[in-house]
């Protein structure tokens, strides 16, 4: 890494909104006395080192980076040694900056079943849905629930004990006289009757009871679900990634109306729940793989608050390699990820210089975010390094280097914000404040709405810590025809543009940091 340099023309700390899409900024050496401000060293981010780390880090030696691949096991030991260089520890002390995050790789489970003595097929009859291992076993009574529906206003639960026993429900839910459904009074489909949605809610019912396995009848969802599960199985499976449980999960199957009614001859009229006598023998095999990542995390530890953390955040990972075509991920999320490493260095030496954060800063470079935000949720559900209760917020960076263009109107030096203001008016406000002092970014709002049918509220992993009610803000700049394509490559990157971003990102964080009380939780959900 280049040696940085102090900058300290006020001007040039405001970006201009022109055409150039390169930093004319003038670089001078620091002055012999240096004042407490977050200025001098957000000048020190700079669009010169910005780009010389993407140009590494979205090379094709970094073979696009997939979680659990080569390319991310190079990714990870590139930004360790960048952390060892700038002299930023590991929040587990010592050489080790890994949180290892395991995970799966799903491949589709098979199941035998044979009901009093009659076998059912798979994929005809029955697929398998969720199984935590290979199992056996054999029943002669299992629970019939009718719905499957814990609801407040009606519950198949309600007087009957699904604990460590397998029970069976059906699609729909009951309604009343009016011809409304129960749970809700209205005409209007419900969670626990529109499709996906009614199998995880459902499911959730049915875990939260304490069942030990849910075999689920719903003819129409079968009949989409059971021919791609085929095909996936006659291809090898999904490879899809999930995190690894160390809990053994509910066992989950998916079943026909044939099968169904060879459980229960009167499913389809009887809504009532009850112990049923059945002799059930089931064998399923799981085919799943293990996989290991990692999540690399450094810290620099508060000078009067430690134990309160603020997070900065951005995924590490991208696509790999495609038709032998190498997916590079400049500003999905290399952008983020280098940006990081300059807010770290900008913080670090504050610190050298007797002004280190009084919070402590946590920076938190996460895997598998495009396999499904795993490496944030194995940090916030699984393993956070530091509680939860004492993270002050998260400020989470995911596409910063580009121009969204789709937006037409507007300044050229722009970013979407999304999420500030939804759990904390206090970081909201110092958002909007030390940009107005410092960087002068538009800032956009136009991707804010939870109800955004693009739903990027819920796309980055900031989400994880926002459903912990931790304060977020997703700094984002769009997308655009190099989306998840191997042509977003880093020549495309405008770096005044992400210089300049980072810096909001500094700032805020320094404030966010710095200030002598904790920001609020004044909007918390449920």
């Amino acid at each position: 890494m280049k040696k940085l340099l102090y900058i300290f023309c006020a001007t040039s700390l405001i970006m201009g909104c022109g055409s150039s899409s390169k930093s004319t900024l003038p670089a001078v050496k620091a002055p012999e006395v240096e004042t407490v401000n977050s200025q001098q060293y957000a000048a020190t981010i700079t669009s010169e080192e910005l780009e010389t780390m993407l140009y590494k880090y979205a090379s094709d030696e970094f073979e696009g980076r997939e979680t659990g691949k080569k390319g991310q096991k190079i990714a990870v030991e590139y930004l360790k040694a960048l952390y060892v260089e700038m002299g930023i520890s590991s929040p587990f002390g010592g050489d080790d900056y890994f949180q290892e995050v395991p995970l799966e790789k799903q491949s589709i489970s098979e199941a035998e079943i044979s009901v009093n003595c009659k076998n059912f097929e798979s994929f005809k009859d029955h697929v398998v849905l969720r199984a935590s291992g290979s199992s056996e076993m054999s029943i002669n009574e299992m629970v019939y629930v009718g719905y499957g529906i814990d609801d407040d206003k009606y519950s198949d639960y309600e007087g009957i004990d699904v604990k460590g026993k397998i029970i069976l429900a059906k699609a729909g839910e009951p309604k009343d006289a009016d011809g409304n459904y129960v749970t809700s009074g209205t005409f209007e489909d419900t969670k626990w009757t529109n499709g996906r949605q009614s199998l995880s809610s459902k499911r959730d019912a049915a875990n939260d009871n304490g069942a030990a396995g849910l075999l689920y009848m719903d003819d129409s969802l079968f009949a989409m679900y059971a021919p791609y599960f085929q095909r996936q199985a006659s291809s090898g499976g999904s490879g899809r990634l999930s995190l690894k449980s160390n809990e053994k999960e509910m066992m989950m199957l998916m079943v026909s109306e044939n099968l169904g009614k060879a459980l229960h001859s009167e499913i389809t009229e009887d809504n009532s729940a009850k112990t049923i006598n059945t002799e059930l023998s089931l064998a399923i095999e799981n085919k799943s793989e293990n996989v290991l990542s990692e999540n690399v995390l450094a810290y620099i530890e508060g000078s009067e608050k430690p134990d309160e953390i603020i997070v900065i955040s951005a995924h590490l990972d991208h696509e790999g390699i495609k038709d032998g075509e190498v997916y590079n991920g400049a500003d999905d999320d290399g952008s983020g990820t280098i940006a990081i490493i300059e807010i770290a260095e900008a913080f670090k030496m504050a610190e050298k210089a007797g002004h280190g954060p009084k919070r402590s800063i946590l920076f938190l470079h996460v895997t598998g975010e495009e396999k499904g935000l795993l490496g944030s949720r194995h940090y916030t559900d699984n393993d956070p390094v530091f509680p939860l209760e004492n993270t002050v917020a998260n400020l989470n960076i995911d596409m910063i280097g580009r121009i969204d263009p789709k937006r037409t109107e507007g300044e050229r030096n722009y970013v979407y914000l999304i999420g500030s203001d939804k759990l904390s008016t206090d970081l909201h406000n110092i958002s909007e404040e030390v940009n107005s002092k410092y960087t002068n970014v538009e800032l956009d709002y136009t991707y804010n709405d939870k109800n955004d049918p693009n739903r990027f509220y819920y796309r980055s992993d900031h989400y994880n810590f926002a459903k912990n009610n931790i304060p977020v803000i997703f700094y984002f700049n769009g997308t655009h025809d190099d989306y998840h394509r191997p042509s977003d490559t880093p020549d495309k990157i405008e770096y005044d543009l992400l210089e300049n971003r980072a810096r909001l990102v500094f700032h805020t964080a320094w404030e966010v940091a710095n200030r002598d009380e904790r920001i609020v939780v004044d909007k918390a959900t449920e």
